[in-house]
């Protein structure tokens, strides 16, 4: 359940495609129960980025929020510091490698978020982000010793 159609929309979007990179490497990584990590994963995630919107406004009966926005979030920063480098393209035209995007991501989130102006959770995003790629370093430690290498090799031009 989703505030509008568009929201629903690139959220479905973006899990379909950034699901199916953290797929391929949670296979890599946790072999036959790729699936099960994957799955507690997305869950976790949209319990946990939901926690802070909740503790916020426990106390004001009218607030609503819906969605899975910050396990959607998880995927895409889990697909992130696996790979950093890789383009991410807005509207299929503008592409940034991962990285620099995912930053622009985290720094919208939490101004869109102060501003709770057009009723889409957006501390859901920017904490759904920061679990995935927390979640991704505390169970594969190696994984974010390999986005700092990657980063390390990227070159502006």
């Amino acid at each position: 359940m989703h505030g509008d159609f568009s929201h629903l929309l690139w959220n479905m979007l973006s899990l379909y495609f950034f699901g199916s990179v953290v797929e391929v490497y949670f296979a890599y990584i946790f072999g036959e129960y790729s699936t099960w990590y994957f799955v507690v994963f997305y869950l976790m995630a949209v319990v946990v980025s939901d926690i802070p919107t909740f503790l916020k406004h426990r106390h004001h009966p009218g607030y609503n929020s819906l969605g899975a926005s910050g396990g959607v979030a998880a995927i895409i920063f889990a697909s992130i510091i696996f790979q950093p480098l890789q383009n991410i393209c807005i509207y299929f035209v503008l592409c940034l490698p991962g990285f620099i995007l995912g930053i622009a991501y985290l720094i919208w989130s939490y101004y869109k978020g102060r501003a709770a102006n057009d009723n889409i959770n957006h501390e859901a995003h920017l904490y759904g982000a920061l679990f995935g790629f927390i979640f991704c370093m505390v169970m594969y430690p190696a994984s974010l010793m390999h986005f700092i290498e990657q980063l390390k090799s990227w070159q502006l031009f």
